[in-house]
């Protein structure tokens, strides 16, 4: 399981990647995150961190 960033939501408001403890996720020249799944830990703290559930856990 990995981190899923739904891009219709996604507002590139970045608190996924300021809580994300493996720093997995990163924002693209879009705006958009993204997520490097070899490194995420799958832990939820960017699902939770994020006002418009535009990740979840997959």
């Amino acid at each position: 399981m990995v981190a899923k960033v739904n891009v219709d939501l996604c507002t590139g408001c970045g608190s996924c990647v300021d809580e994300c403890p493996a720093a997995a996720i990163s924002l693209n020249d879009d705006g958009i995150a993204t997520v490097d799944e070899s490194e995420c830990l799958d832990c939820g703290s960017c699902e939770d961190a994020c006002p418009n559930n535009a990740i979840t856990i997959e």
